[in-house]
């Protein structure tokens, strides 16, 4: 892996430790904050090389864009992701959050 995407992973890891409890973020929404609109699929490629980086990111608070459980065979268990979102409230069916609208995070909101 290059430095610059060493760099840009970090961003990443950075933007995702932000995401709070209870809430999610999608790999596109984390992008354009970023400043990199069209990296969805690199930001997906960090949450994939996210799992064993400390301070713990919380790769499970970020699904795609409808809210699907895009990353879970990401996971050591394929559950997993599933499971810890529900512990933290968040309600999935069929991989799919069910409110999305309600608890999706936008990092643009953050005041800086």
């Amino acid at each position: 892996m290059s430095k610059e995407s060493d760099d840009f992973y970090n961003r990443v890891f950075d933007v995702v430790r932000l995401v709070p409890h209870g809430r999610v973020t999608t790999y596109g929404a984390i992008a354009r904050f970023l400043g990199a609109a069209r990296s969805s699929r690199l930001v997906g490629w960090a949450m994939n090389r996210s799992h064993n980086i400390i301070p713990i990111i919380p790769a499970h608070r970020v699904v795609n864009r409808a809210g699907i459980l895009s990353g879970k065979a990401h996971f050591n268990d394929p559950n997993e992701m599933q499971r810890l979102l529900e512990l933290e409230g968040v309600v999935v069916k069929d991989d799919q959050i069910i409110n999305f609208d309600d608890v999706f995070w936008d990092p643009a909101s953050m005041d800086l």
